[in-house]
C-alpha cells in the first residue's frame, strides 16, 4: 500500500498545501483575526476558561442571550484547524456571533500544538474539553443535552473522533450520547497519507500506531445508541484538492450512511472559504449547522 502513487511525497505536498492552492489565504487569515477581535470586544464572552491544567487547555464561551424563564440554549462547540500544529481559538471567534444571535451558546476550545504534543494527545484534550462543556455549560445558559460539535480540517478530524468516543469510559456522569450532532468540514479521516507528507510529518511525527488509533476511518462506526443522535455529517469545499475530496467520501464509506448520513462537496467553496460560509447566515452551510443545533 505504501508504494502506491497516493504516497508520492511531491503529490502529497501539492494536495495538502492549502495556502498555496488559495493565493488569498494570507488576506483571509487577516480578516479572521480582525473579525475575531471584534467579536470578543463586542461580547459577551468568557475568555481563557480552563477545562484542564495542561498547556493549551482553555476555551472561550460565548453565552446565549438569556431571557427570564427561557429554556437552556443549544450548544455549538467549534474546533479549529491548522494541521494540529498552528492557529488558535482566538483566530476563530468570528464564528460565534451569528449563532449566538440565533439563540445558541458557542464554545471555542484551544489545544496544545504539535510537535510539543501528539495528535492522540490533542484528541484526548478535546475529550476533556467536551466533558467540561457537558458538566459546566448549564452555568452559561447552555443545554448539556443538545451539544453539537463542528470542526474544520484538523478540527474536522477531532470532531469525528468526538463522535466515535465512548463517553461512558470517560466519566461515570457522562452519557453515551454526549455529542448530539457533529459536522466535519474538510475533515481528515485517514492519517496515513499525512504521515507520508514531509512538511506535515516534520511537525506531527506520526507513528504507525498513532495512525491506527487516531484515523477515524480506521475505527468502528460509532454505535447509534439513540435515534437521530450522535451522527456525523461530512462536508468539503468542491474546489478543494482531490485528496480532501477523497477523505470526505471515505468517512461515509467507512462508517456507513446511518452514522454519516451526509457526505457533500459544497459548490464554489475552497479550504478557507468554507469557514467563512459557516459564519454567513446567507449560506447553506450555516443553515445546515443551525438545523443541527435546533434539531
Amino acid at each position: 500500500m505504501k508504494n502506491t502513487p497516493r504516497f508520492d511525497p511531491a503529490w502529497l505536498e501539492r494536495e495538502h498545501n492549502n495556502r498555496a492552492r488559495v493565493p488569498e489565504s494570507a488576506a483571509i487569515f487577516e480578516r479572521w483575526a480582525h473579525d475575531s477581535a471584534q467579536a470578543r470586544a463586542q461580547g459577551p464572552v468568557l475568555i481563557d476558561v480552563r477545562y484542564g491544567h495542561g498547556a493549551g487547555e482553555t476555551l472561550d464561551v460565548f453565552p446565549a442571550p438569556r431571557k427570564p424563564g427561557s429554556p437552556p440554549a443549544p450548544v455549538l462547540v467549534f474546533i479549529h484547524g491548522g494541521w494540529w500544529r498552528s492557529l488558535d481559538k482566538a483566530d476563530h471567534s468570528f464564528v460565534a456571533p451569528p449563532f449566538v444571535q440565533q439563540g445558541a451558546c458557542v464554545v471555542v476550545p484551544n489545544y496544545a500544538l504539535c510537535p510539543a504534543v501528539t495528535v492522540p494527545e490533542i484528541t484526548l484534550q478535546m475529550v476533556k474539553a467536551l466533558a467540561w462543556v457537558y458538566r459546566h455549560i448549564g452555568a452559561h445558559g447552555g443545554d448539556r443535552d443538545r451539544i453539537t460539535v463542528v470542526g474544520h480540517s484538523a478540527g474536522g478530524h477531532l470532531t469525528a473522533m468526538m463522535a466515535a468516543c465512548d463517553w461512558t469510559q470517560v466519566g461515570d456522569d457522562l452519557p453515551a450520547s454526549l455529542v448530539k450532532n457533529a459536522l466535519a468540514m474538510s475533515g481528515l479521516f485517514d492519517l496515513e497519507p499525512i504521515q507520508h507528507t514531509p512538511s506535515l510529518q516534520a511537525a506531527l511525527h506520526l507513528t504507525d500506531e498513532q495512525v491506527k488509533m487516531a484515523s477515524p476511518a480506521w475505527l468502528p462506526a460509532p454505535p447509534q445508541r439513540e435515534r437521530d443522535r450522535g451522527r456525523l455529517s461530512a462536508v468539503v469545499g468542491a474546489l478543494e484538492s482531490s485528496e480532501f475530496l477523497r477523505q470526505n467520501r471515505l468517512i461515509q464509506q467507512a462508517w456507513g450512511t446511518r452514522a454519516v448520513p451526509v457526505s457533500e462537496a459544497l459548490p464554489g467553496l475552497h479550504h478557507f472559504s468554507i469557514v467563512n460560509a459557516l459564519a454567513d447566515p446567507s449560506q447553506p452551510l450555516h443553515r445546515m449547522v443551525l438545523s443541527l443545533l435546533l434539531d
